[in-house]
């Protein structure tokens, strides 16, 4: 799932390590996520866009909405 979250990180100049402190979680699971190879739980995704004060759709991109709308 395609996200915003290294970006999101660099703006506000924490290291992985940092982020993944305050999330609970490992260095590894931001990298994954940050990498695009492992999507994360939905409490999780929650946490992360409570975190940067935005829309969870914000910092995650749906894979399942179209751009063109309906059919």
């Amino acid at each position: 799932m395609k996200n915003r979250l290294r970006e999101e990180r660099a703006v506000r100049g924490l290291s992985q390590g940092e982020l993944a402190e305050r999330m609970d979680v490992s260095r590894q699971t931001i990298n994954a996520v940050e990498a695009n190879k492992y999507d994360p739980s939905l409490p999780l995704a929650y946490k992360l866009a409570a975190y940067f004060n935005m829309p969870v759709e914000t910092l995650f991109q749906n894979p399942f909405k179209s751009d063109t709308g309906p059919r």
